[in-house]
């Protein structure tokens, strides 16, 4: 089969001539076509049309690719590569993998992984494979970004799958320096969702090529013509050239491995993403004869290798053993000498003597290498523009352990300890920042969410450190003496039946809803708000607690606003135990009756935790270690006590729930709250 995808807006557009066995490329006006008038480009950006020859093939064939480009604009393009002395390396394209979370990026990594023979044909192979990280197998998300390669025709193909969620949005505005193109993942069902806005908003201002690839089309309430012309609107939004928007849509099934220009007619592999990918993606801008520059995009660390900086090479031949200069500035510089050089192929990293411009390699040897530096010619190198990412939007306080347990479960517990780790956290991580506190053991950790701070907190309790976190904050701005806070878009998708309280609740959190729709033939609604910050804090568990644990929430910052006025984000108080000790079944069973408890009989507590949650507004104090007092009065039958099961709450909801005069106290075998010894009590409001 043979399809060319056309939209009216460019100047002119190409379709295959029925006329000849091997079709040549006709180029047609875009006024006139077979004798009627076609709207201008103003009118009808979102008309598409699609034409098929008669003499059809099979589609396993996967018959070539042609992208809607104009062949004014590849003469353009041409003409500024030739004049600024730059070459295109038909032999390497560099791809990034971005999506919403959820919409299937690794697995479709995962089915072009094992189409393209990378792994043997009985090896056992765990699903998503590139989620190599225990904490994203334990979430289903992923954290970091991670590069992989595989080989098509005798090229090679570097893919970095990137992570979905918004709080992470700093990992794909960092890799997006080491791609020229990338595959847009979408889902066939929610379309573009908030972070699909976020980093195709990334990848046009890199002036990156988009494929567009409709995920999950075998979803049984997929609406793929829905998604195409969304994700068009979406290209308009954000101001994408002619060009960019004239992107190959390929339509596939990522658990299945199948993909294909139609969507009611898949291939039976993933052939036609592949020639997408070589046929709409160019290859890499190099000076091959120019002086070294590598850009410093990303560092892991190997107990054997020490640091190891990765990036692509812009400019010239990187060799093993050869002495570099390292550069921030063009004042900052230093020498240093490569001890050992890496390139990707298939799902491993691969010693090689040179690595040509182009292509992505790992670099050993440079002990004190730093994202965002360049790595250049001792002689007459210069550095590459530094890596910039957008600011963090909210902070959360970082201790030392003052609880009475203080130093039982944890390895390091001293501020000197936390100051390290969290120094270690910013060489890799580029969107958090860390300030000292007000006292010396305090530390400031700002991040994109808090997502992105607990993920943090959460590798720090499996290092074995011992500390305290705060509540998280927003944080705020002032410009010209007006008060700005940050606001976020958040789209919700819940049932019809569970919709009234999701409104009321977004409402009482100052959200202002300015999209609805219906979803699909389940009955699902789709809300899109504008909401502060602030008011996000604490509503994923509440949210869920009003839609019967059925609506989806997700977020991602849209700017800064005006502040939006006080707001209440939790209306019950906490059970707090004034006394320590072990707690018992006697004193649990009378203090169930005031709320929900978080801990069961057995359990030491000490005077400040917090043993459950009020069923009324304002703290409670209560002694949760009394025992039954013994006497020598025999009874003729004992008492039976029935005990609740004690709520579970994770760490991600110990921070939700906390409020300014709480705190979390996070150790590797426990995670506890307690009142801040600093904050005066708070009486019943």
């Amino acid at each position: 089969m043979e399809m060319a995808t056309c939209s009216f807006h460019s100047s002119s557009f190409s379709l295959p001539n029925p006329n000849t066995n091997n079709p040549r490329i006709t180029t047609l006006s875009s006024k006139q076509l077979f004798g009627f008038t076609l709207p201008s480009s103003s009118t009808a950006k979102t008309t598409i049309l699609k034409l098929r020859s008669r003499n059809s093939k099979r589609f396993s064939a996967h018959p070539p690719i042609k992208c809607s480009v104009s062949e004014a604009t590849e003469a353009a393009a041409i003409e500024t590569e030739r004049r600024s002395k730059l070459m295109r390396r038909a032999d390497i394209r560099n791809i990034a993998i971005v999506a919403h979370v959820d919409h299937g990026k690794t697995t479709l990594v995962d089915a072009m992984l094992r189409q393209s023979k990378v792994f043997r044909d009985n090896q056992f192979v765990q699903e998503r494979i590139m989620d190599s990280n225990d904490l994203e197998r334990e979430r289903g998300i992923t954290i970091l970004s991670k590069n992989t390669s595989i080989t098509y025709k005798d090229s090679k193909i570097n893919i970095i799958d990137t992570p979905g969620h918004s709080d992470f949005g700093g990992e794909v505005e960092r890799i997006l320096n080491m791609v020229e193109g990338i595959l847009l993942v979408v889902d066939s069902v929610e379309g573009p969702m908030p972070q699909t806005r976020f980093v195709l908003k990334k990848a046009l201002e890199f002036g990156h090529a988009v494929v567009v690839v409709v995920n999950k089309i075998d979803r049984p309430s997929a609406r793929p013509d829905f998604v195409i012309n969304s994700t068009f609107e979406l290209f308009i939004e954000l101001n994408a050239t002619d060009e960019q928007c004239d992107f190959q849509a390929i339509y596939a099934s990522g658990i299945k491995g199948k993909a294909g220009l139609s969507a009611d007619k898949l291939a039976d592999d993933l052939g036609p993403l592949f020639e997408a990918i070589m046929r709409c993606i160019p290859g890499p801008a190099i000076d091959k004869d120019g002086a070294l520059q590598m850009l410093v995009t990303n560092i892991e660390y190997d107990e054997h290798k020490g640091r190891i900086a990765i990036g692509r090479l812009h400019a010239g031949v990187l060799k093993k053993g050869m002495d570099v200069k390292v550069c921030t500035s063009e004042d900052a510089c230093r020498v240093a000498r490569v001890s050992e050089l890496f390139v990707y192929e298939k799902f491993s990293r691969v010693p090689a003597e040179s690595v040509e411009a182009g292509d992505i390699c790992a670099v050993c040897g440079i002990n004190d290498i730093q994202i965002g530096e360049t790595i250049a010619c001792k002689i007459a190198g210069t550095p590459l523009p530094a890596i910039r990412v957008e600011e963090p939007t909210v902070k959360m306080a970082f201790a030392i352990n003052t609880s009475p347990f203080v130093g039982r479960e944890g390895k390091y517990v001293t501020s000197r300890n936390l100051r390290d780790r969290l120094s270690r956290e910013l060489e890799r991580n580029l969107a958090m920042k860390v300030e000292d506190g007000e006292t010396a053991d305090t530390f400031i950790v700002s991040g994109r969410g808090t997502l992105h701070i607990t993920i943090l907190i959460e590798n720090m309790r499996r290092e074995g450190y011992e500390f305290m976190v705060g509540p998280p904050k927003v944080i705020n701005k002032r410009v010209n003496d007006k008060l700005l806070e940050p606001y976020e878009i958040a789209t919700v998708e819940v049932p019809e039946e569970h919709m009234g309280p999701v409104v009321e609740l977004l409402g009482k959190r100052k959200g202002q809803m300015f999209d609805m729709q219906g979803v699909g033939s389940e009955g699902t609604t789709f809300l899109k708000y504008k909401i502060p910050t602030r008011g996000l804090l604490g509503l994923r568990n509440a949210i869920l607690t009003a839609s019967r644990g059925t609506a989806i929430l997700n977020t991602i910052f849209d700017s800064y606003g005006p502040w939006a006025g006080d707001m209440s984000t939790r209306d019950q108080g906490s059970l707090v135990a004034f006394e320590g000790g072990t707690s018992t079944s006697y004193a649990i069973s009378s203090s169930q009756e005031r709320g929900q408890l978080f801990i069961g009989p057995g359990v030491e507590v000490y005077k400040g935790q917090i043993v459950g949650i009020h069923q009324r507004p304002g703290d409670l104090s209560l002694n949760v270690c009394k025992k039954k007092a013994a006497t020598n009065i025999r009874s003729n039958k004992e008492q039976t006590v029935i005990l609740d099961t004690p709520l579970d709450y994770s760490l991600d909801d110990c921070i939700e729930y906390i409020q300014e005069d709480e705190l979390v106290e996070v150790t590797p075998a426990s995670i506890r709250m307690c009142k801040n010894p600093k904050f005066s009590k708070k009486s019943n409001r």
